[in-house]
């Protein structure tokens, strides 16, 4: 059959439906997954799309018709359905486009935890059986059976906090400000944060696939920007968002301020450093200096990555780490068997704040008198290997690395630029000592990236 190959991506499969991913392609891609693999039973989950339901049953027929059994774990979050995949010691396949707009759907596949099938590892080798369908002649057909796994989930969660500190830090529990933008995280939040002692303002979180209130990036500022309001006017000690299947997080702190990603590692990585000394934690090629400066300050291992959850879940696995962050909002943990999570990351959060009685602008003013971050520039490059030359000429007298894009490094700033594996995009990274510098040599690079 012939399928959009251009659904097939870096770390997933992708696309609108039902225009480049239908049900005659989900079917074949079920069929391929087992094929592949050679595997008789596959966890299979979805979020909240409105094509979740046609696409769950398109590809658990694909499936069970190639001789392999489903377990059905029902509408959950990404991070439930890397639990479930460990917990069974199964591959899946989650029926998600992450935090993409609503016409979207495509298939996150697990080959055996912490690995994924990426592009380099398996969604090639299944696009071609789909475009073949040279499926062998199953010996059975597979059986559908649901299962529960939420009880288990929320106690996993809870146990890598001490539920305990998070009461009497504080003459009042926390009051935290929840936004889970009608994605898969509202129904998993609430059973978690029932058993907290805090106190909770929710914003949408009941699971809706129209998204009648904003898009599933909480990256995009238009998507955040309520929350950060509410923040303020409940008067809060901190707000959380998560993207539209809950592998990313994303916090505001108590003015309302959006934290930038490398900041929230530096903060997470540190603090879980006091309670494991010496272990090693990951960041990517486009983070602040801040998270190498307090990682080694706290005694821990920085070692960098370049972006993409494959790789580093793969390279904590090596390297047996005990936590990673990514600039975009990806936390993955050594006790969550290295996946990433969006529930993880806002329990540590909450700890943290108790237990050390501090406002979150107090931790934040201490890096932003120190560090000078762009966050991420994207520039539309009809040339981007061309401009990467371009650069690398430029800064010939920098400290130069390719470990992912370019990255240049000199006393006083540095900067990462990277190619969009999907788009004619070129991406931009850059801090400084002092915002002077940040503002001017952001502008300078811009403008040998921009021509």
């Amino acid at each position: 059959m012939q399928v959009n190959p251009s659904i097939f991506k870096a770390y997933d499969i992708r696309g609108i439906y039902p225009t480049d991913l239908d049900e005659a392609a989900a079917y074949l891609i079920g069929r391929a997954f087992v094929t592949f693999l050679g595997v008789d039973k596959v966890i299979v989950g979805r979020d909240m799309r409105l094509s979740g339901p046609q696409l769950f049953e398109a590809v658990t027929r694909g499936i069970t018709e190639q001789g392999a059994d489903v377990v059905d774990i029902g509408m959950v979050s990404t991070d439930q359905y890397y639990f479930a995949c460990t917990t069974q010691d199964l591959p899946g396949m989650m029926v998600t486009a992450s935090h993409n707009p609503k016409a979207y759907n495509g298939f996150k596949m697990v080959r055996k935890m912490p690995y994924l099938l990426s592009g380099d590892a398996g969604i090639q080798d299944v696009r071609k059986l789909v475009e073949s369908e040279a499926f062998p002649a199953p010996a059975r057909k597979g059986q559908i059976a649901p299962e529960d796994l939420k009880e288990g989930f929320v106690q996993k969660v809870l146990s890598l906090i001490d539920v305990n500190a998070l009461v009497g830090a504080h003459e009042s529990p926390l009051r935290v400000v929840v936004d889970t933008g009608n994605g898969m995280v509202g129904p998993i939040l609430q059973e978690v944060y029932k058993r907290l002692p805090v106190q909770l303002v929710g914003l949408y979180l009941d699971p809706d696939g129209n998204l009648p209130n904003h898009g599933l990036d909480p990256l995009q500022p238009e998507n955040r920007a309520e929350l950060q309001r509410r923040v303020v006017e409940e008067g809060a000690d901190i707000g959380f968002a998560f993207d539209g299947d809950g592998d990313r997080f994303f916090a505001i702190d108590d003015r309302g301020q959006f934290i930038p990603g490398d900041f929230l590692t530096a903060i997470m990585g540190s603090y879980l450093l006091e309670k494991r000394p010496g272990a090693k934690i990951l960041y990517d090629v486009r983070a602040s200096w801040a998270v190498v400066d307090l990682i080694a300050a706290a005694g821990g291992v920085p070692l960098m990555e370049r972006v993409g959850h494959a790789f580093i879940k793969a390279r904590m696995s090596q390297e047996k780490a005990l936590f990673a962050g990514e600039v975009t909002g990806h936390y993955y943990f050594g006790d969550f068997n290295y996946a990433d999570s969006g529930i993880i990351p806002s329990l540590i959060l909450l700890e943290l704040l108790s237990k050390k009685g501090v406002k979150m602008s107090d931790l934040l003013a201490k890096l932003e008198a120190r560090y000078f971050i762009t966050g991420e520039i994207n520039s539309t490059v009809a040339d981007p290997k061309g401009r990467m030359l371009l650069l690398a000429e430029k800064y010939a007298d920098g400290k130069q690395h390719a470990m992912d894009g370019i990255s240049v490094t000199y006393p006083t700033w540095h900067f990462n630029v990277r190619a969009s594996n999907t788009e004619p995009l070129m991406r931009l990274n850059l801090e400084a000592t002092t915002r002077e510098e940040m503002e001017r040599r952001r502008d300078e690079v811009l403008a040998v990236i921009r021509g």
